[in-house]
C-alpha cells in the first residue's frame, strides 16, 4: 500500500469521525476511536510509538512519540487545539526526518470543520 493510499484512509476516517462527534473533545478520545477503526480494516500501525535519536555518541530513548504511524510509512499527528501553528507543521516535518519516512498528517479534530484541520506534509514524497 503506498503513502498516499494509506493517506486517504486516514482522512475518510477523520472525516467520518469529525462528522459524527464534531469538536471539542480530547485528542486521545480521537486517537481512540481512529485506531478502532483502523483495526476493523485490520491495518497495521503503532500507536504512541516511542521513537529514539542519536546526537553523536548520547542515544536518547525517547526524544518523540508518534500518536500514530501507519504501515511503518505514514505519520499521523493529532491534534485538539485552536488552531494549528507553523510550529505543529514543522514537528511532523522533524518527526519525518527522524524516522525517514515520507508523509506525514496533522489533523486538528478541534477545527469547524475537518477540511481547515487537515493537512499533508511531505518529506521527498
Amino acid at each position: 500500500m503506498t503513502e498516499n493510499q494509506i493517506a486517504k484512509i486516514v482522512r475518510d476516517i477523520c472525516f467520518r469521525i469529525h462528522k459524527v462527534l464534531g469538536p471539542g473533545l480530547l485528542e486521545s478520545v480521537y486517537e481512540e476511536i481512529l485506531t478502532y477503526e483502523l483495526n476493523k480494516l485490520d491495518l497495521s500501525y503503532e500507536r504512541q510509538k516511542s521513537i529514539p535519536e542519536v546526537w553523536e555518541s548520547l542515544k536518547l530513548e525517547t526524544s518523540f512519540r508518534a500518536d500514530v504511524i501507519m504501515e511503518n510509512k505514514v505519520i499521523v499527528e493529532l491534534k485538539s487545539i485552536g488552531e494549528i501553528n507553523p510550529v505543529h507543521q514543522k514537528q511532523v516535518l522533524t518527526y519525518l526526518k527522524i524516522n525517514g519516512l515520507k508523509l506525514g498528517l496533522l489533523v486538528n479534530f478541534n477545527a469547524s470543520f475537518l477540511k481547515d484541520g487537515f493537512q499533508r506534509i511531505a518529506y521527498h514524497l
